[in-house]
């Protein structure tokens, strides 16, 4: 049995970042793609005509997006008679969370300290 530290977890054989995650960030880094996730979440499940009604695009450029969307996994698809309806799947979401974490907390404690710092010095009494 194979286990992996977690320094080596999420890089391939090459030592180089986890392709799954390259294509997850690469994903969010489109705001289009990132709008439909919004979308997505805040009006649930939607036909493709109905995501594609906010957008100044053609069906085919927006299908484009739906497809690097789905192969992350950031979104679901379902057929219901013609229509495609897609489905944020927001678990992939959590890897980003992972990866964002201790950013989160170097600033955190950068700003604790920042406070720290600012407590201590004296008022200026004008």
């Amino acid at each position: 049995m194979v286990t992996q530290s977690a320094q080596d977890q999420g890089r391939n054989q090459d030592g180089n970042q986890d392709t799954n995650q390259d294509r997850l960030f690469a994903a969010l880094a489109n705001a289009t793609r990132r709008e439909v996730l919004r979308l997505l979440r805040d009006r649930g499940p939607q036909s493709v005509q109905t995501l594609a009604d906010h957008f100044a695009m053609r069906r085919p450029s927006l299908s484009e997006h739906l497809k690097v969307l789905r192969e992350t996994g950031l979104v679901s698809e379902e057929r219901q008679g013609r229509q495609r309806i897609y489905r944020l799947e927001a678990a992939p979401l959590a890897e980003v969370q992972d990866w964002l974490h201790p950013y989160e907390r170097f600033w955190r404690e950068k700003l604790k300290d920042l406070g720290d710092l600012l407590d201590r010095m004296p008022d200026d009494e004008a």
